[in-house]
């Protein structure tokens, strides 16, 4: 199906987000999810702002978003397109990583970037999705990977 082929869903802004989602400031990684098909995927919107509070300790002189909050957000923005693609029932459950695979970081995010995380679901078997993600920056890439997620009860 070609991509002008797709049914696409609204855009889920910050508050839409909250709602299948349990993260909150100052861990909620996505600001809202546009091009949301039924079927292929998402894009996640980060609007990475020097405020942020981990800039304070990594790398003050030369602020770079960490990776692994990187792959977060896509993992975020991965949960919160299954969650409202698939109409899941996420209240009171978790979304929890299983895993993280062939991630690779090729330019650094930072302040005044708006970060795109495309997110795919490559297999599913609920309650785990494996999903793929690229982020990029002005349509260049600076990360992809690989990862897998749970939906579970808390403990």
């Amino acid at each position: 199906m070609s991509e002008q082929d797709q049914e696409y869903l609204p855009d889920l802004d910050v508050t839409g987000i909250k709602k299948v989602l349990p993260h909150r400031f100052p861990f909620l990684m996505i600001d809202k999810l546009v091009r949301v098909t039924t079927d292929n995927g998402a894009v996640g919107i980060k609007n990475v702002t020097n405020n942020e509070p981990y800039f304070e300790g990594h790398f003050p002189e030369m602020p770079v978003m960490p990776g692994v909050l990187i792959i977060e957000a896509m993992a975020q923005a991965a949960a919160a397109y299954t969650a409202y693609g698939e109409k899941l029932d996420t209240d009171g459950k978790v979304v929890l990583f299983m895993g993280v695979e062939k991630a690779k970081f090729r330019k650094p995010v930072v302040p005044g970037d708006v970060l795109e995380l495309h997110v795919r679901t490559a297999t599913k078997r609920p309650p785990v999705w494996k999903y793929e993600g690229i982020a990029k920056v002005d349509g260049k890439v600076v990360a992809e990977a690989e990862f897998k997620a749970m939906l579970t009860e808390p403990k």
